[in-house]
C-alpha cells in the first residue's frame, strides 16, 4: 500500500511540474500580423537573437545557413494570407494561405510561397517542393543596428522580413 501511496504522490507532482510549466510564455512566441488595410495577415513564430550569429555560411556557427530552406520563423512553419489575387514580387498568387519559406543568402534572399500547409518547420520541403506556387529573388539590405524578433511586417504593398544584420522586402500588388 505504501508502494502505491508512493506511486501516486510521484505521479501527482510530475502532473503538477508539467502543468506549471505549461503556463511559462513560450520561448517563440506565436505572432499574427496585418497589413493596414487586411489584405495580408502572417501567422509567425518569433524567436530571438539571444546573442547568437543569424545567417551564415554553411560551416559556420550561424543558426540558418546560407542557401538552405528556412521555415522564416520558429516551430511551425510561417502562413501567408493573402485576401485578393495578388502580384507576389511579380508572380501571380491566387487569394488564399500558403506557407512561407526562404532560403537566405549574403547578398539575395529566394522567397516561396508553398500551398502545403501545417508544416513543422522546414523538414519536410524537399518533399512539397512541387507545391510551389512562387519563388521570387530579392535583394538584401544590411541593417545598421541588429534586429533582436524576427519581424514581419506586411504594408498593403509589401511583406518586409528583418531580423539581425539582414532585412528583405517582397513586392506585393493586388492583381486586378
Amino acid at each position: 500500500m505504501k508502494n502505491l501511496i508512493a506511486v501516486f504522490s510521484l505521479l501527482f507532482a510530475m502532473v503538477s511540474l508539467v502543468q506549471a510549466q505549461d503556463k511559462k510564455p513560450p520561448v517563440s512566441p506565436k505572432v499574427t500580423v496585418e497589413s493596414p488595410d487586411k489584405s495580408i495577415k502572417i501567422v509567425y513564430g518569433q524567436p530571438s537573437k539571444k546573442g547568437r550569429v543569424i545567417f551564415g555560411p554553411e560551416g559556420s556557427t550561424s543558426l540558418e545557413k546560407y542557401g538552405k530552406v528556412w521555415r522564416t520563423g520558429a516551430n511551425e512553419a510561417t502562413e501567408v494570407t493573402f485576401k485578393h489575387d495578388v502580384m507576389f514580387g511579380g508572380k501571380m498568387v491566387k487569394a488564399g494561405t500558403y506557407t512561407l519559406f526562404t532560403i537566405p543568402g549574403e547578398k539575395e534572399w529566394s522567397v516561396l510561397l508553398n500551398s502545403t500547409l501545417g508544416q513543422w518547420g522546414s523538414y519536410e520541403y524537399e518533399k512539397i517542393k512541387g507545391n510551389d506556387v512562387a519563388k521570387v529573388t530579392v535583394p538584401v539590405s544590411m541593417n545598421k543596428t541588429p534586429i533582436e524578433k524576427l519581424t514581419i511586417t506586411p504594408s498593403n504593398n509589401s511583406i518586409a522580413i528583418a531580423w539581425d544584420n539582414m532585412t528583405i522586402s517582397v513586392p506585393v500588388t493586388k492583381h486586378g
